[in-house]
């Protein structure tokens, strides 16, 4: 049975071009889970504030259990109902990012220097420290990572996340999907008891079978989720974002018995 639906927030959950950008069945639909036990966590590149604002402009009538927020960050809501690190991963993260943005500062500006003098690009920071850069296309992009290839040194535990025009420098351990997995392992969780979601490039390490059982890209994806999907044994919607989402959840719901007892469906796949 799935215990905790992991889910993309920015195309996965949100159509941006849609009206109603998130449908009223997934709200609907998530409020049944939760009434039957099944936790929800968001898994973002958004920072924390930026994602709790996003909940609030598309109207999420409750708040996710947990936030995984950055693409490596982990929260959960304490006593007060405040959001708050979720055990020790987040400080281990901040030391481990610290510690190879030193180790990596000739490289990291090699890099920020060919952005600046050979692309449109824009440097994103974080705390004053550049961190990522925001393309104008993603041809411009796509040249990016192919230079930065090139350069890396051999064993560098440096890498990236990507979504859409927007890349973040990081370490090779930390992502999506290892954050998952910590919150499961918090959790008690196991991965045959965890679906997730998601649309783009940063999302590929939570989708490839490792962290969850049970995965699932909406219509609007690039192939190259769609094949991680698939060759995880994760299913493909035909309909985009938060209606890919209903019917990615229904299919596993009903073809794999993954439902939690009492659910009455309110969406058919």
């Amino acid at each position: 049975m799935i215990r905790l639906v992991c889910t993309d927030f920015d195309g996965t959950l949100v159509d941006h071009d849609a009206t109603p950008p998130v449908v009223q069945a997934l709200y609907d639909t998530f409020a049944q889970l939760k009434e039957q036990g099944v936790l929800w966590a968001v898994n973002t590149g958004r920072d924390l504030p930026f994602i709790l604002e996003g909940l609030q402009e598309f109207g999420f009538p409750f708040e996710p259990d947990y936030i995984l927020t950055n693409e490596r960050q982990l929260f959960h809501r304490n006593a007060r109902g405040e959001w708050q690190d979720y055990g020790d991963w987040n400080r281990r993260c901040d030391e481990v990012h610290n510690a190879l943005f030193e180790q990596e500062a000739e490289f990291l500006e090699r890099m920020f220097h060919f952005a600046r003098t050979q692309t449109c690009s824009e440097t994103l920071y974080e705390n004053d420290r550049p961190v990522g850069i925001k393309t104008t296309d993603d041809a411009e992009m796509d040249r990016f990572i192919a230079y930065m290839q090139s350069l890396r040194p051999p064993g560098s535990m440096i890498d990236y996340q990507r979504s859409t025009l927007f890349l973040r420098f990081c370490h090779a351990e930390y992502s999506k999907g290892s954050t998952l997995g910590e919150l499961a392992r918090l959790e008690g969780i196991s991965p045959d008891e965890i679906f997730t979601v998601g649309d783009h490039h940063n999302d590929l390490s939570m989708l490839n079978g490792r962290w969850a059982r049970w995965t699932a890209a909406p219509a609007n994806a690039i192939d190259e989720v769609k094949q991680t999907v698939l060759k995880a044994g994760g299913y493909v919607a035909t309909q985009r974002c938060s209606e890919g989402v209903l019917e990615s959840l229904h299919y596993f719901f009903e073809h794999h018995n993954q439902a939690p007892a009492g659910y009455r469906p309110l969406f058919k796949a």
